[in-house]
């Protein structure tokens, strides 16, 4: 699931909320049980994170699989969500994120919701996230569901991109290189990277970690540390930027307060036990409460607790395709969890 970036925001917010949010985390944690950690803060993975990363990348690998295999053209996008969600439960799993389903200028952030009555078609960017208690392996393809030579030389951009990133990021890579290196691709092939959505560092609970990965040269020379980073070229035919769509009924945790109605806490205490700071959707509290959670979920939301999703259009509304892996660098290997 990838970041947007605002000029050094992203679509979570500036850094110092986020910290902000860290120092309330703390007093809550007894309480609430949510785990944040302070990005800027590298340690070595365990032998038992470093397992469940790996068995997380393994079940995702296996999803994409299947999502590959149940796609068809003009199938219900509600029914593909689903279907996928319930394969990651049912290989022993949950998902990170809700299942991103994006068609052609839709770059990102998109689900269905419970009634939703759109249809696969087109360009379709089908994102998945994994993770097994709280650690993530993030993972997306674009389907090509009408034929088009546009929409194949579009992911063969993507994917190439992604592949060339990956053979050459390691520990101590400058991010401006691997984000060079992913636009050179881009652009050779008539292409324009998206240059405000990135790929992102990734810990335990949490999608997006502080550290960017860009997709163009941005020209900082940061060095990658040691820990989980996904990798996510995006390439279009249209202007290489994206800007906010509707909301998209994806949320996550930001504010860990109460509320003052009794059922909406208890919505509310829901979403913190059973998502802790991963996105989840209205999709999921109406699956759990029906209608009446998604007045709760309003009741939250409105209270300033929770984030809100846009969808990420293509300014130009050029259509996108998508390509990522997650990478784990530590100072003994490099292991593509999602391959």
């Amino acid at each position: 699931m990838t970041e947007k970036q605002y000029g050094g925001a992203s679509s979570f917010g500036l850094k110092s909320k986020a910290k902000k949010m860290e120092a309330k985390t703390k007093d809550l944690n007894t309480s609430k049980n949510l785990e944040i950690r302070n990005s800027d803060n590298t340690s070595s993975l365990t032998n038992d994170e470093l397992e469940k990363l790996k068995k997380a990348g393994k079940i995702a690998k296996q999803v994409v699989e299947y999502a590959k295999a149940i796609i068809k053209p003009n199938m219900p996008l509600l029914e593909i969500a689903e279907k996928i969600e319930d394969k990651i439960i049912e290989l022993g799993a949950k998902p990170a994120f809700p299942v991103n389903l994006s068609v052609n200028e839709i770059a990102a952030h998109a689900t269905p919701a419970f009634n939703d009555q759109e249809l696969a078609r087109d360009l379709l960017k089908v994102d998945i996230g994994v993770h097994i208690d709280g650690h993530i392996a993030d993972t997306a393809i674009t389907l090509d569901l009408s034929n088009s030579d546009v929409n194949k030389k579009l992911i063969e951009a993507a994917e190439k991109a992604l592949s060339e990133a990956i053979n050459i990021v390691k520990l101590g890579s400058k991010i401006n290189e691997i984000g060079g290196t992913i636009e050179k691709v881009i652009t050779s092939l008539g292409f324009e990277p998206i240059r405000n959505l990135s790929g992102h560092k990734i810990e335990k609970h949490n999608v997006h970690a502080g550290v960017t990965i860009p997709n163009f040269d941005n020209k900082q020379n940061k060095q990658i540390e040691e820990g989980v980073y996904a990798i996510e070229p995006f390439s279009t035919n249209g202007l290489g930027n994206v800007r906010d769509g509707k909301l998209s009924g994806i949320y996550h945790l930001e504010n860990p307060r109460s509320v003052r109605d009794n059922f909406a806490r208890e919505v509310l205490e829901f979403i913190t036990e059973e998502y802790k700071t991963l996105p989840f959707c209205s999709r999921w509290i109406h699956k759990k409460f029906g209608t009446r959670g998604l007045l709760a979920l309003r009741q939250i939301e409105s209270a300033g607790l929770l984030h809100h999703y846009a969808q990420l259009i293509e300014t130009g509304k050029g259509k996108v395709a998508q390509a990522e892996h997650t990478v784990i660098l530590t100072e003994k290997e490099k292991i593509i969890t999602t391959v």
